[in-house]
């Protein structure tokens, strides 16, 4: 248990932190979810549009320092080669 007042307030903020973190990687698994969704059932248009949430979602998330930048965009290039996928198997 902390005992000093900054102490305590570090344990606050880190609370808050850890609670605002979970909320983005939330907001990054829900976007990549409806592209999946949207891959899975063979639409171009709707994963295209996913895709475009998805990745302004790991940008915003990398940005703040939530991930890494380099595994926003490790995924962002695993989103777009099944995206590429898609496309190919499509014509």
């Amino acid at each position: 248990m902390p005992n000093t007042e900054s102490a305590k307030k570090r344990v606050r903020q880190g609370q808050e932190r850890n609670a605002r973190n979970r909320w983005r990687k939330s907001k990054v698994k829900d976007a990549v979810g409806e592209f999946m969704k949207a891959i899975q059932g063979h639409d171009v248009a709707a994963a295209e549009v996913a895709f475009k949430v998805a990745v302004r979602t790991l940008d915003k998330v990398a940005e703040k320092g939530t991930v890494h930048k380099n595994l926003a965009a490790r995924r962002k290039s695993r989103l777009n080669a099944k995206l590429k996928a898609l496309k190919t198997v499509k014509k």
